[in-house]
């Protein structure tokens, strides 16, 4: 399901089949007014690993999907931390945050969204493994 641009967090029924496809990559500034902060601060939460991001065509884009309600979504720094110490690269996390998983069921991301954190942080665990 595409992100509610309106940063209520409403992603709609939990639907696993509707839950699916790519993350909605937006440019820094974007993310910035979303989380109600400047281009630089967001860079720092980049360094700090607070949120990760992918080049497209030269710039700086960061899934839409990763702010809810004006902030970064809970838990999605704790598992890109599980990631990291996997050995994921940036792209890979976004990848694995926007993979559908039967176990879940869903994205990883959408159960972040939706307060399943303990469940997703489980499985990014074992994924280096």
């Amino acid at each position: 399901m595409p992100a509610d641009p309106t940063g209520s967090g409403n992603t709609g029924n939990r639907d696993p089949k509707g839950d699916a496809g790519p993350p909605t990559l937006v440019p820094v500034p974007d993310i910035g007014s979303a989380l109600g902060m400047n281009v630089t601060r967001v860079h720092q939460l980049l360094r700090e690993r607070q949120l990760v991001a992918t080049r497209v065509d030269g710039v700086l884009r960061i899934p839409a999907e990763f702010v809810q309600s004006g902030a970064v979504v809970k838990g999605l720094t704790a598992t890109i931390t599980l990631l990291t110490d996997a050995g994921f690269t940036d792209p890979e996390i976004i990848d694995w945050l926007f993979a559908s998983d039967d176990s879940l069921p869903g994205r990883p991301i959408t159960a972040l969204r939706e307060n399943r954190g303990r469940e997703v942080h489980r499985r990014a665990q074992v994924s280096g493994f």
